[in-house]
């Protein structure tokens, strides 16, 4: 009873004001409140330590903005997304890369349409290579370059069953024209009944040995002999003579003409036989002459 009185005493026992209750009742420590790490603002011009890279002055050439290009390390090419001009709202439609960075052949499809392909050609940003395949104007167009060109006019499903032969690979090697219609050769062997709906090109039916055939661009291509020999038989002479002739001058491609001689010889049953040998042996009597005549 004696603790009761003394607990409602000390209740009814009145506080002055301004009293610090808390001083008189502190009660349980409460747990410290730790203090945030201060967030450290950065500057959207990246650290100060620094320094832009310099600006180079020389002239880049100006290709189509929306590259695509493969991430991979054998690609140097970099994605770059068509811009926009902050100051007049529209699309700036190219941008200026090095042309080491550029596609090395532009064809239709996801970045650009074959429409938007020609209007570049007319506006001298890009050139036409062949058909639907386009170049930078600086670009050096190889026989690999032309190969790719050629294999986009070639279904996907039957760029792996036909090689490009006759004139459309003394083209691919730079010794012919550009073809009308792609000349393709396909090993008597298989079947070509799905190959014949195939647009833009003619089929042929031949026998393809191991080293006819190597691969080039995406696309199957016979070999300088194998193509010397084709043409010789089944080009018309007007059009085989310039064609054998620049297969034999560009030595890189060892074509002689008497070993194409040896190989028309050595091809039994085959339509046109004696006129090619007639006509090897004259242009090979021609360069001859003309080769004595020079020095």
């Amino acid at each position: 009873m004696g603790s009761l009185r003394t607990v409602s005493s000390a209740l009814s026992t009145p506080v002055p004001v301004g009293t610090d209750l808390t001083a008189r009742n502190p009660g349980p420590p409460r747990n410290p409140v730790t203090p945030r790490n201060p967030v450290t603002r950065r500057s959207l011009t990246g650290p100060a330590n620094l320094t832009a890279p310099a600006i180079s002055t020389s002239p880049s050439p100006v290709v189509p903005s929306r590259v695509a290009a493969s991430s991979t390390s054998a690609s140097p090419f970099r994605v770059v997304t068509q811009s926009r001009n902050r100051d007049t709202g529209g699309n700036s439609g190219f941008a200026e890369l090095p042309l080491d960075q550029a596609l090395e052949l532009y064809a239709p499809g996801p970045m650009f349409s074959w429409p938007e392909l020609q209007g570049m050609a007319l506006d001298g940003v890009l050139r036409q290579l062949y058909q639907q395949g386009y170049v930078h104007p600086g670009s050096a167009v190889t026989p690999r370059l032309r190969a790719r060109a050629a294999a986009i006019c070639v279904p996907r499903f039957a760029r792996q069953k036909v090689v490009a032969g006759r004139l459309t690979a003394a083209w691919i090697y730079g010794c012919a024209p550009e073809p009308d219609r792609l000349a393709l050769l396909v090993d008597a062997r298989h079947r070509i009944s799905s190959l014949r709906s195939t647009r833009g090109c003619t089929l042929h039916e031949v026998r393809l040995g191991p080293m006819d055939v190597h691969s080039m661009g995406g696309i199957m291509v016979t070999s300088p002999l194998r193509t010397a020999v084709d043409i010789s038989l089944n080009v018309p002479a007007e059009r085989a003579v310039p064609a054998l002739r620049s297969l034999v001058v560009r030595r890189e491609l060892g074509v002689k003409l008497r070993l194409v001689a040896l190989a028309v010889d050595a091809v039994p049953r085959v339509p046109h036989k004696k006129a090619a040998l007639a006509l090897l042996r004259a242009l090979d009597e021609e360069m001859a002459t003309e080769s004595q005549a020079e020095t």
